[in-house]
């Protein structure tokens, strides 16, 4: 069988920019924006990091299925955990997440300044600023300077208006109805 990649090259002659994208808002949906943006990227061959700020531990859906790609997919693909094993809200922050939260910054720095892959996923980073743990200003500059062809994305809730200035593409989702308001917990497969 064919290298997947050997058929499924980027036009070399098109001109690509990368883009920045915030994926914020209130509603359901922003990593599994993401997420689906890193899969269509994958089987285009680009090279992905998804760095997941405020979320460790191992019962993520996605990560099942990342593991479970076929090797040719995966090698392109390179997933870190910048959280502690639990959601992190601003009335359970603690040291560690912030020790966890900066170690998966200072990864994703050099990775955009290393020009290491082709699509940053830097899922809840807006919420990492949001607390206080990655500092506006150092990842205004970062995403500034980002390599020309590079395409970064943002999401979680209460993206600074800063970000969203610099951004190309900000999709705010909006709840209009949500079943959690009934009652109802998160439910393995569809919130993770």
């Amino acid at each position: 069988m064919a290298d997947l990649c050997e058929n499924n090259l980027i036009n070399p002659n098109w001109a690509k920019h990368g883009y920045i994208q915030v994926y914020t808002g209130n509603g359901k949906g922003k990593t599994t924006a993401s997420l689906g943006l890193a899969m269509r990227a994958l089987g285009r061959c680009w090279k992905v990091l998804l760095i997941m700020f405020t979320k460790g531990g191992d019962d993520y859906g996605e990560l099942i299925s990342f593991r479970n790609l076929s090797d040719e997919i995966r090698n392109n693909l390179t997933i870190i955990q910048a959280g502690a094993d639990r959601i992190v809200y601003s009335h359970n922050r603690n040291a560690a997440d912030e020790i966890e939260i900066k170690k998966g910054w200072e990864l994703a720095k050099k990775a955009i300044l290393n020009d290491e892959y082709n699509l940053i996923i830097l899922d809840e980073a807006n919420i990492a600023i949001d607390l206080g743990f990655i500092d506006l200003d150092e990842m205004i500059d970062v995403l500034k300077h980002k390599p020309e062809e590079m395409e970064i994305v943002l999401t979680g809730r209460n993206a600074k208006q800063e970000i969203i200035d610099i951004a190309h593409l900000v999709s705010e989702i909006k709840p209009v109805k949500h079943y959690w308001d009934t009652g109802i917990a998160a439910r393995k497969g569809i919130e993770y």
